[in-house]
């Protein structure tokens, strides 16, 4: 009996035993399948999203990725950013369509190594058109259709075909017409080999791709990311704006209490480099910004009055930190959606207007606050506290001297046996004449002419 039970007990332990040790073997032999997801516009920010996605597929060492795809296209120059990563990427990729791919959707559909699509899906429709629904001009449409027949004829598919879905003057017999752009539904993508297999979801795919043991990981944009996402929004930038012209101004009022232009240079920063990240801001649209910043402090320290070179200061501020917001190619709004340009100059300018408000009424808080009061000099200091403006060891009023130099109307003379700096009441006085000292506080001497 005791041997009987003895038995059982070193049987499960030595299965225990052995399903831990083979444990590690099962999970080396566990594939690791990769998704991504591109379910909104195409733009510089789905940009961005596929290269991290694909730098962390690279990273975890994915056999597979799939792009789940929802969208209606976007930006071309973003869709041929993703296209090329797409297919100059090792590993395959294959796209799930479990809607539309229409667009700049299609081009990156047709990089991929293998397209399955949804019961009800489409993919085509890739006429390049501008934000008012109409057709781009020729030289747009025409660089479509080289990359989507050059995509097509990398993965093996009819070039014509791809061809046909850009341009509507394109008839290929039994398959479109002249007049009409085509678009494929999921049997029909499937006839003419633009479409490998109808499936209902993600493990279908995996299952179509031959992989049976697998570990799905889904990619997510990190904290950080999701962060700079926060600083895309048009009334955050509008706020880092109201803080950059705010900050500016205060440094400019109050020079060498630093934290105005402190505040100013992390406003700054904030604000350009979530949009630089995401391909929004050029290099050119951030130089434009300090060569402004740069021309008004130039008309503020140098040059007097106001004029020029601050008007243009101001214009060309403005003028970046609209642009940078905007996809625009080289002042090439061709592509660029009339409220997204809305959106961009309320922005700036509503923060402008904030910081306006903030100079007239802030500026008088600001003076009156501790912290204020703490790195500035609020008392009087009056002469019959022993306080004085005189840089002379001993008085020299009321002494005379020759002049060393012409006075115009400053200059040098020699007074007690010493060369010191002198300057007139505004007359000119010529050299060796007789000077008498008038006033001596301050680091010059103020002199009068004496007849002799």
């Amino acid at each position: 009996m005791n041997y009987q039970h003895n038995k059982y007990i070193v049987s499960a332990i030595s299965t225990i035993a052995v399903a831990i040790l083979l444990c590690p073997i099962a999970r080396a032999n566990e594939k690791k399948v990769f998704l991504m997801k591109i379910d909104a516009e195409i733009d510089p920010r789905t940009n961005r999203y596929s290269e991290l996605a694909l730098e962390e597929a690279v990273n975890i060492d994915a056999h597979l990725v799939i792009i789940e795809m929802d969208t209606y296209g976007g930006a071309v120059n973003d869709a041929d950013d993703i296209r090329t990563r797409v297919l100059e990427f090792e590993k395959p990729i294959v796209v799930f369509i479990n809607k539309d791919a229409a667009s700049a959707g299609a081009l990156i559909s047709i990089a991929c190594d293998s397209i399955y699509m949804a019961p009800g899906a489409s993919i085509g429709a890739a006429t390049v058109v501008v934000p008012t629904g109409q057709a781009a001009p020729d030289k747009y449409q025409s660089y479509m259709r080289s990359i989507m027949r050059s995509t097509a004829e990398a993965n093996g598919r009819n070039p014509r075909i791809a061809e046909a879905m850009v341009d509507q003057e394109i008839e290929i017999d039994s398959i479109t017409e002249a007049g009409k752009v085509l678009t494929f539904s999921t049997s029909e993508a499937i006839k003419y080999n633009f479409c490998e297999a109808e499936v209902k979801n993600i493990d279908d795919v995996i299952k179509r791709q031959g992989i049976d043991d697998y570990e799905l990981v889904e990619f997510e944009l990190s904290a950080a990311e999701k962060i700079i996402k926060i600083f895309l929004n048009p009334f955050v930038s509008g706020i880092l704006i109201l803080v950059i012209i705010g900050g500016i101004y205060f440094e400019l009022q109050t020079p060498g209490v630093g934290f105005p232009l402190i505040a100013a240079i992390v406003a700054a920063t904030l604000y350009f480099v979530p949009y630089y990240l995401n391909g929004l801001a050029a290099n050119w649209e951030i130089i434009v910004f300090f060569v402004g910043v740069i021309l008004l402090l130039v008309e503020v320290f140098v040059i007097p009055g106001f004029g020029v070179a601050g008007i243009s200061g101001i214009f060309l501020i403005v003028g970046s930190l609209i642009l940078v917001m905007l996809n625009n190619d080289y002042f090439d709004f061709s592509f660029v959606e009339a409220g997204d340009i809305t959106k961009a100059a309320a922005a700036t300018l509503s923060g402008m207007l904030a910081s306006v408000i903030l100079m007239f009424f802030g500026g008088v808080r600001l003076t009156r606050s501790s912290v204020f009061k703490r790195i500035s000099l609020e008392d009087t200091q009056q002469k019959s506290e022993g306080y004085t403006s005189n840089f002379n060891e001993q008085s020299y009023l009321g002494m005379r001297g020759k002049t060393y130099t012409v006075l115009r109307p400053s200059g040098k003379i020699f007074v007690n046996g010493e060369l010191k700096d002198a300057f007139t009441r505004g007359e000119f006085i010529e050299k060796d004449r007789t000077v008498e000292v008038i006033d001596d506080s301050g680091t010059s001497l103020k002199v009068k002419e004496i007849d002799e």
